[in-house]
């Protein structure tokens, strides 16, 4: 540079945060002194394993989720297939169980609204809710492939492996003990094969989306995992236990699967952010899933001392219990599923934000 050059320094932000992620979007071409002046000084000495390796020794978190979000993943998911447990217990090995299972199997179809029972039958359709379910896990394996979530397509070919195990050893190695002669046949039918595969169809989609992306596809999957539920109990394929115990084990298979989320099965780190859509969808599908189960509760419970005698008039608080109880496990499934990926998806650090954190005003 000649004494006669134009010195222009380059004058540089001592209070801005640095964006380690931050990639250089400038238009310059390459050997442009402006471009010289803007290289990214880290990309000359690290490459992108070497930086990944940094942030994950600065922030493990970057690399797995909140010890408090696996846990939690593993309590719920324990207790959930816990449920299924006593669930088929009440149904299959008490009086009062049978009766209730039998009631409802025999006139839940006759009990639906004039409007909803063509709805419902659809569903009833053994090759239709394959092919649909079929559908919600190729989306979902394309949206993995497109996001590059190798390891999530692994998580979620062992939980969708676990779901189709369960549903086949279960019913073919669970008893059901005779206590009353039934309408139904006596045989055991729990869980349901088809209400498990909509269930983790849905599960597999919610959990393979962006987060965007990630409430809407709880709703849909709750709305599908319902309507297959009610369509195998009002065409008389299963009880409603089959079906409670079906949305339990999934939901319970989902979570433990969720506690094992590490690595690139997580939101990138530049990119993660809170979701008011996860919170706000997730929070009516939780608030609706306690209230309603409880409520189908109490009401199984106040129709208990007819049951064991199949009085007539336990027959309409059957079919609404019914009803309410498979809408509401269900959203409670769908609920804790959706709040657990957010959490172990994306945990909010100071290396997961873009950018430094508003400054407070200065006086």
């Amino acid at each position: 540079m000649s004494m006669t050059d134009e010195f222009k320094p380059i004058i540089r932000d001592p209070q801005k945060s640095a964006n380690m992620l931050q990639q250089n979007d400038s238009p310059e071409p390459l050997g442009s002194p402006e471009a010289d002046a803007s290289a990214d000084p880290i990309a000359d000495v690290l490459s992108a394993d070497e930086v990944r390796r940094g942030l994950a020794k600065a922030d493990p978190l970057t690399r797995h989720p909140r010890i408090s979000s696996i846990v939690q993943c593993v309590v719920f998911g324990l207790i959930l297939l816990a449920s299924s447990v006593g669930v088929w217990w009440l149904g299959v090995y008490t009086l009062s169980g049978q009766s209730y299972e039998d009631m409802v199997w025999s006139k839940f179809s006759d009990a639906l609204p004039a409007w909803f029972g063509p709805v419902v039958h659809v569903f009833t359709i053994s090759r239709l809710v394959q092919g649909i379910s079929v559908a919600m896990a190729i989306v979902a394996l394309i949206v993995l492939i497109v996001r590059k979530r190798w390891l999530l397509i692994a998580q979620l070919a062992v939980f969708g492996g676990l779901c189709f195990t369960a549903a086949k050893v279960l019913k073919s190695t669970l008893p059901r003990p005779y206590l009353i002669n039934l309408d139904s046949n006596p045989v055991n039918s729990a869980p349901s094969g088809h209400t498990i595969l909509a269930t983790a169809a849905g599960v597999m989609l919610l959990c393979a989306v962006p987060r965007a992306l990630r409430a809407l596809t709880a709703v849909i999957g709750w709305a599908y995992a319902v309507l297959v539920g009610l369509s195998v109990i009002a065409d008389q394929w299963h009880r409603p236990v089959d079906v409670i115990m079906a949305l339990l084990i999934v939901g319970g298979l989902a979570l433990l699967m969720l506690a094992v989320s590490f690595a690139n099965g997580m939101d990138e780190p530049g990119r993660r952010a809170s979701s008011p859509s996860v919170q706000i969808v997730g929070s009516v599908m939780l608030t609706f899933g306690v209230l309603g189960t409880l409520y189908g509760a109490y009401i199984v419970w106040q129709i208990q001392p007819g049951l064991a005698l199949s009085a007539e008039w336990t027959n309409a608080g059957a079919h609404a219990s019914t009803t309410i109880l498979t809408a509401s496990v269900a959203a409670l499934v769908f609920g804790l599923v959706l709040a657990m990926r957010q959490l172990t998806a994306s945990p909010l650090t100071k290396l997961g934000l873009v950018g430094a954190p508003p400054a407070p005003p200065k006086r």
